[in-house]
């Protein structure tokens, strides 16, 4: 999906990026994988370096997985509880990432840890955006039985985000699994209610709901395609649009 877009103009000024966990283990079963972290960190800059405000919420899902835990036999809160800390180390890795090429940044998480992030208010963390810093929310809603997508909704409601930006392996929303199906078919645009009556697997019900309730686009985007983010804010690149 190609706009006219000008080179130097950018289609959104203040923007909530959506990344899996596992988009930082690289090819690795788990963890972190640090060169992947700072291959996303430098996509991260040459947006920020447009004059885009930017969140951003980071899933667990490379450390812990709460629902994984809960089938296994452990209680769901407990299993929650654990994914969101999952999230604020891989919120650590990636401020640490960031502030090495020189962008100011702050963890912000809705689980008070005072020594190693900030908790979440929401005026101080519009002032942070205000002040072109990133802030990278983490420890999801604070809540378990919330996923980090419901987490990013909320959050980029918060803070006035202008659209979601969720970074997936695949240049957008396709019928089916384009890795297992050569034939499936991608979607240029979408609407919320067509992600759930469909189950495309975009994000949870919760978060498209959320976004649908408060007019929020939604872009999917491949996270694998160098300098695909920083293009789609120039109207350039292959991507889908949930819209209303």
């Amino acid at each position: 999906m190609t706009s006219s877009a000008t080179p130097t103009a950018v289609t959104y000024t203040r923007v909530m990026l959506k990344i899996s966990g596992e988009a930082l283990m690289g090819d690795q079963g788990y963890g972190l994988h640090p060169p992947t972290v700072q291959r996303i960190a430098e996509e991260v800059k040459s947006v920020h370096d447009l004059g885009v405000e930017i969140c951003m919420v980071i899933g667990g899902g490379n450390i812990f997985r709460g629902l994984q835990g809960s089938a296994q036999g452990m209680e769901r809160t407990t299993a929650d509880y654990m994914g969101m800390l999952a999230t604020v180390m891989n919120a650590l890795a990636m401020q640490a990432a960031l502030e090495s090429l020189g962008v100011f940044t702050r963890v912000i998480s809705a689980i008070p840890m005072d020594q190693v992030c900030e908790p979440y208010i929401r005026r101080r963390a519009v002032r942070h955006l205000e002040k072109k810093r990133v802030c990278i929310f983490a420890a999801g809603t604070g809540n378990p039985y919330f996923t980090t997508d419901t987490a990013a909704t909320l959050r980029a409601n918060e803070m006035a985000c202008q659209a979601i930006f969720k970074g997936t392996k695949v240049d957008g929303v396709y019928d089916k699994d384009p890795k297992k199906h050569p034939d499936a078919k991608r979607y240029d645009t979408v609407s919320y209610d067509e992600v759930l009556q469909k189950h495309l697997g975009v994000m949870d019900a919760s978060a498209i709901a959320l976004a649908r309730d408060n007019d929020l686009p939604i872009i999917v985007f491949s996270l694998d395609e160098p300098g695909g983010f920083r293009g789609i804010l120039r109207g350039e690149g292959t991507y889908t649009r949930v819209h209303g």
